[in-house]
């Protein structure tokens, strides 16, 4: 059996098609015709752009805006100014199109390679991608299309790039499996928005396989087993059947209420980093929005959105959500996220650093631009502000007191916006953690961030393999935390919510049932799967699971005791 990251939910059992990538191999030489070299390049990009709309128009038959989105990304980066100046500066000096293109490019990987998170290291994959296919136009080397492959095919590669998904028939492929890739990876989005099996990060995947292998893809725990013995297809194909029957009996919770078994109400709503997000909310019946992720606005840009391009997606956010909750987070880049033409200096420790709430208050205009347009929106719906990464009251102070200002400017305009909008605060350091009590004397709620919480209270870089066996929100210490976090918003009677990857956790639900937490903000696919979690349990019973578990002193005694519950 072989172990990777299950990215994408369910089992998928079928042949392996070994995708080859093509070798995009050429001698460097130097040009003369310099113009005629530029134009070359040039048509290649209008090609690789032509085509790419196209398969952005096919995917939009079976996806949803993000997911075009990101081939519409890959536009954006073929015509990104500096790209092409750098470019063509290159050429002009004596070098091929396709050693200009490729060291630009390169340059641009690096950069994002260098980030410490997922979400910007992903952003070097779509350069990647974008590298690759202006190379084949260049090279006249034919692209690979996958949208005639049989039924039952496994899909196995080094690596599965959008626009190679783009065209596929979802209905005949069964799984995928790759050598790169991660949960949030665009290739993983991909694969959960058609619904395919997909585990990727297993080493070596490409060599081991066999064309035409039978294999068992498992994208719940990760698993792969290549030409399975019938006991195992046995096994798995009963594990499909349930599957397939849980899927049934999820349906049963949808349009219904969020609530315990002995009928406490909780809410239910989504993390969502796109307007677009809120149409995937709804169908998978979310209450709401608990995180609206704005540094995605920010990003795959060349400046900053300004007020009106903000205003107008946050307000059609608002109008699509028709009065349910929109918590809109502001922007939080800097530590794991860079965007280059804001300008954040190299940082030795750029989680210790100039990020989230600490850049914006540094960056008023910046951070002034945001607010207005969230208070402008704020008059066509259920909108709250959300400020991430505190660590002391004077940061929530200076915040509120430039919204404040901000409100004086809007009256002065007659510009309509929610006089009483609520405030509140990511909760995801061991500062807001330990003065949760005076902060929640000045937040309208708490939203509990298990990602940062957990790597900051550890001393963990969930990207670091070294040091991942510490990185659980079931560790003793981060579980006090965050019962430390919402004792503190129950006594000052203000919500606590939670929008971190823990919330859809079924060993986690009965935990925070018992510590009293109001809100889970999950995923969109996690909404009717975590509704019925928390309907399967009492008070009473969460009550009694959470002192157990408490009382442990390590996190593997904890989950031990908590899978033999859940």
């Amino acid at each position: 059996m072989l172990k990777g990251k299950g990215v994408s939910r369910g089992i998928g059992i079928g042949s392996i098609l070994l995708i080859d990538q093509p070798l995009l191999e050429y001698t460097k030489k130097q040009v003369t015709d310099t113009k005629a070299e530029i134009k070359r390049l040039h048509d290649a990009l209008n090609i690789f752009c032509e085509e790419t709309e196209n398969q952005a128009n096919a995917l939009k038959q079976t996806s949803g805006e993000k997911e075009v989105g990101i081939l519409k990304g890959h536009i954006g980066i073929a015509k990104d100014p500096i790209l092409l100046e750098e470019a063509d500066k290159l050429i002009s000096s004596g070098e091929c199109a396709e050693a200009a293109f490729e060291s630009i490019c390169d340059m641009f990987i690096n950069i994002f390679s260098s980030a410490d998170d997922e979400i910007t290291q992903q952003r070097a994959t779509d350069v990647i991608d974008v590298k690759s296919g202006v190379l084949r136009i260049l090279l006249g080397i034919n692209d690979i299309r996958l949208s005639d492959v049989p039924h039952g095919t496994v899909l196995c590669a080094r690596e599965l790039t959008p626009s190679m998904l783009s065209g596929i028939n979802k209905h005949n492929i069964s799984a995928i499996i790759t050598e790169t890739g991660s949960t949030t990876s665009h290739s993983a989005i991909l694969a959960r928005v058609m619904e395919i099996p997909a585990v990727m990060s297993i080493p070596d995947i490409i060599i081991t396989a066999k064309n035409g292998e039978t294999a068992v893809v498992d994208g719940i725990t990760g698993d792969v087993i290549l030409s399975p013995d019938i006991s195992q297809l046995e096994k798995y194909k009963l594990k499909c059947s349930r599957l397939i029957q849980e899927h049934k009996e999820l349906e049963k919770f949808r349009g219904n209420p969020t609530t315990s078994a002995d009928g406490i109400e909780y809410k239910l709503v989504c993390n969502i980093g796109k307007t677009e997000d809120v149409i995937k909310a709804m169908e998978h019946d979310g209450e709401g929005v608990g995180l609206f992720r704005t540094e995605f606005l920010f990003m795959d840009k060349n400046s900053a959105p300004t007020e009106e391009e903000q205003f107008n997606e946050y307000k059609k956010a608002a109008l699509m959500l028709k009065g349910k909750p929109l918590i809109i987070r502001t922007l939080d880049i800097g530590g794991d996220k860079a965007i280059p033409y804001l300008g954040l200096k190299k940082e030795e420790n750029p989680f210790m650093g100039l990020r989230a709430i600490r850049y914006c208050l540094k960056n008023r205009e910046l951070f002034a631009t945001q607010l207005r347009a969230i208070l402008r929106a704020s008059a066509f719906g259920n909108i709250s502000i959300m400020f991430p990464m505190i660590t002391c009251v004077e940061e929530l102070r200076e915040g509120k007191k430039l919204i404040n200002h901000i409100k004086e400017q809007l009256k002065k305009k007659e510009t309509a916006f929610n006089e009483n909008i609520k405030i509140g605060i990511m909760t995801e350091t061991a500062a807001s953690v330990i003065i949760a009590d005076l902060l929640a004397q000045e937040a309208d709620f708490f939203s509990i961030g298990t990602n940062d919480l957990t790597g900051y209270t550890m001393a963990a870089d969930r990207g670091n393999s070294d040091v991942s066996y510490l990185y659980s929100a079931l560790q003793p210490s981060v579980l006090r935390m965050i019962k430390t976090i919402i004792e503190a918003g129950r006594n000052r009677n203000i919500p606590v919510g939670m929008c971190g990857e823990a919330a859809a956790d079924p060993m986690m639900i009965p935990l925070l049932i018992s510590f009293g937490l109001n809100e889970f903000s999950v995923s969109a696919p996690n909404v009717l799967r975590v509704r019925k979690y928390i309907s399967e349990w009492t008070k009473q019973s969460a009550d009694e699971v959470a002192a157990k578990a408490m009382s442990f002193a390590t996190q593997q005694e904890i989950s031990d005791y908590l899978k033999t519950i859940v």
